[in-house]
This record gives structure tokens, sequence and C-alpha cells, in this order.
């Protein structure tokens, strides 16, 4: 092939090809560049949430601490090539930290019923609750809902030692560890603590079931979360 010819022929696919693009422009078609943001940068900053401690005097330094407000990432912006644009705001994590007298005990653990011997004979607790009602274990049954722990058994103990509204998370190496409240008291309890022992009792719907739900134990750990109301 002559190069003359070959001259030709690339001026021909040159001519036609201008042809179309001056035909797409004429007509509004768009055409769209491939190779036009290759140069452009997506960056995504993420700016890590904080922890800011609050202290509790009502909760003893011994207690875990307790994550008041979850905390969540913040991100920063976006580049697309030509603009910068604000996503999202970090929220920092609020966490609750004892600052009271610590709350560590070991002693005995035993469970009673609304029917026990010189107990209610409607089951009130001596305790009046945080809204200032009174709680039958019948009518209202085993468990308080707290604001804080949720639903939790409820506990008899000397009130002198443990206030009314104290939260103790209990162990004693037959039922699963579990948190209660304490909202009821008794003589053996406040005889008990007056010779140095800390006894305290877990509510049951009766004195049968506490009898067999395997609540009674010598060597119970006690630990406060949170020194009454």
């Amino acid at each position: 092939m002559s190069i003359k010819l070959k001259i030709s022929m690339v001026l021909s696919v040159i001519i036609m090809v201008s042809t179309i693009v001056v035909t797409m422009l004429t007509t509004g078609v768009t055409i769209d560049n491939p190779t036009s943001d290759m140069t452009a940068t997506m960056i995504n900053e993420i700016e890590p949430y904080e922890t800011t401690y609050v202290y509790n005097k009502k909760k003893p330094s011994t207690a875990e601490p307790v994550v008041l407000s979850e905390g969540i990432n913040g991100l920063d912006y976006t580049y697309d090539g030509l603009n910068y644009t604000h996503l999202s705001d970090k929220k920092n994590e609020v966490v609750e930290v004892g600052s009271g007298a610590p709350g560590e005990y070991s002693g005995r653990l035993t469970g009673y019923g609304p029917d026990c011997p010189g107990c209610s004979a409607v089951g009130n607790v001596s305790c009046l609750t945080k809204e200032g009602k009174r709680h039958s274990l019948i009518t209202d049954g085993v468990k308080y809902n707290d604001s804080t722990y949720g639903k939790i058994r409820i506990l008899a103990a000397d009130n002198s030692a443990f206030p009314c509204g104290t939260i103790i998370k209990v162990d004693n190496g037959i039922l699963d560890e579990f948190y209660g409240i304490v909202l009821d008291t008794g003589i053996t309890m406040r005889r008990a603590w007056k010779q140095g022992t800390v006894w305290i009792d877990l509510a049951f719907a009766s004195e049968r079931e506490a009898l067999t739900a395997g609540a009674t134990s010598s060597n119970t750990k006690f630990s406060v979360q949170r020194w009454g109301w």
C-alpha cells in the first residue's frame, strides 16, 4: 500500500469522527468524559468520639462503671474534587463512675415469700419506691423496674447499712449472678448486721418457692452498685 493511500485513509477517518462529534454537539447530545474525574480524590475522615466521666457519690468506688450515653464517631468531610461536605457530628460517650464508699461484702443469702411469719398480709415491702408508692410482692411481683438497671429482684436487708433503693449484684455460686434492689427489711437482717454479719433475703412469690429455689448460701458475694435512691 502506498504512503499516499495510507494518508488518505487516515484523513478520511479523522473527517468522519469530526463530522460525528459536530453532529452530536449541534443536536444537543451530551458526551460523557470518563477520564474527567480521574484526578479527584475521595477522603472520608472519621472523628473518634471521646469519653466523658461523671462521678457519683452514691455509686461505690468498687462498683462497675455504667454507660449513660453511647458514643458515636463523627464523619467529618468528603471531598469530591470540588467541595467539602460535612456529614455527621460525633457524640461523646458518657460514663458514670463511683466515688462513694466501697461496697464489697461476703455474707449469707436466703429467700422469703410474702406469706412469711411477720410479713405484711397484703405483701407490702417496708420501703417506698422512688415514686413514693407502696410495692406489694403479691400484686406487683418480686421484681421492681429501676430507671437505670431495669427489672430486677427485690431484696430485704438492714436499711441502716443498705438504704432503700440500694442496688446490689449478687453471686451465691448456685443461682446465676443477678442484680437486686433493697426494698424491704427484716429483724434477722438487722440483728446479723449488729453482730458484724451481712445477711440479705431474696424475695420470692411464696415461702415454699424460696426454700426450693437454691437461694440459700452462707458464702454469697454482694457487690453494691448504688447506695440508695
